[in-house]
């Protein structure tokens, strides 16, 4: 079935395009506040829950973004093309206008019979549901004080920020009768990288800690590297210093995944590459040209080290990660 488009053309040749959809609602949207260059709309919504169609063989079927847009900025994100369905084409309109899901946990409600028992619910695929907006509007917290009411669930949740940490007790009870997980992305240990790649993001120490505090309180919490940057953040001694950073915090599980660069955030994500990797430019056009994603083998490389990594620092055994163990060595792979 061809997509609907996002707007139809007036009869009068001389008048703008008439916006329907979701792009109608945003230019419709009750302006919130603005600071640090951000603002902040509500977004009239008649759905929160999403089923995810993606060939892309995503472990979840459902999908829940409490905001649309996310200030972390990080320069590599994916998600900058849902601001186009909004008629918002410039790509740092995902950092600098934040669509904030009012009456979320209402929604919610009435949605969730629709989830079978075994499919998972990842709760900020597109935008961070722990980004600044959350601490002002708390969609997230609504969200999950919903979820606490139901029981049967699994719930993943995938932040950048150390402010999830606010929401433990909440985080426990949900997971009394609900399975639920906390994915923190984490791209590198390297602060002073980190602030270059994702500028308005918590430092990685904080997040990793975030992890600490998480499961010390009985609330599953784990690693996702993601996405790994070729020749920036993938050497193996970059990637092994954060599963054994991931390690000490006690992570539950760390994993990889592979760079995946849209057009619409390579209009964003080069000109940075230009001003602080000038000597990467023309690789990752080469690599991206024509696909969005690297060749499989860089994946299945990747795949093998942090596998080996998992081996080395004991993931999936408490009692050798608590005594640290003897370390085994680890082959070194190059991943291009």
């Amino acid at each position: 079935m061809p997509a609907l488009p996002l707007f139809v053309l007036s009869n009068e040749s001389c008048s703008p395009p008439k916006l329907v959809g979701i792009a109608r609602i945003a230019a419709e949207a009750e302006s919130l506040r603005e600071g640090h260059n951000v603002e902040y709309f509500t977004l009239g919504t008649r759905s929160l829950l999403s089923r995810v169609v993606s060939a892309r063989n995503l472990p979840f079927k459902w999908a829940i973004n409490p905001y649309r847009g996310c200030e972390f900025a990080c320069k590599y994100c994916y998600a900058r093309y849902t601001h186009e369905f909004m008629e918002l084409r410039d790509g740092v309109d995902f950092e600098r206008k934040i669509f904030v899901k009012q009456q979320a946990a209402g929604l919610l409600r009435s949605e969730l019979k629709k989830v079978k028992r075994e499919e998972e619910i990842a709760i900020g695929t597109a935008t961070d549901p722990y980004q600044p907006a959350e601490r002002r509007f708390e969609i997230t917290r609504a969200i999950l004080e919903e979820l606490a009411r139901h029981s049967g669930l699994t719930i993943g949740i995938v932040t950048k920020s150390n402010l999830v940490t606010r929401d433990t007790e909440i985080l426990r009870r949900v997971g009394e009768r609900n399975r639920i997980c906390v994915n923190m992305t984490v791209t590198t240990v390297d602060a002073e990288l980190a602030r270059k790649l994702e500028p308005r993001a918590p430092r990685p120490d904080l997040r990793l800690e975030a992890v600490r505090q998480l499961n010390l309180a009985g609330v599953d919490a784990g690693v996702i590297c993601a996405p790994v940057l070729p020749e920036i953040t993938d050497r193996p001694r970059d990637l092994e210093a954060l599963v054994k950073a991931a390690s000490e915090a006690g992570a539950k599980h760390i994993f990889a995944n592979p760079l995946f660069l849209k057009p619409c955030s390579a209009a964003v994500f080069l000109p940075f590459l230009e001003e602080h990797f000038p000597d990467l430019v023309e690789l990752y056009r080469k690599r991206y040209a024509d696909r969005a994603f690297l060749p499989k083998g860089y994946g299945q490389r990747l795949s093998q080290l942090m596998a080996a990594f998992r081996r080395k620092y004991e993931f999936g055994n408490e009692h050798a990660r608590s005594s640290r163990g003897v370390q085994r060595e680890v082959p070194q792979m190059e991943l291009f």
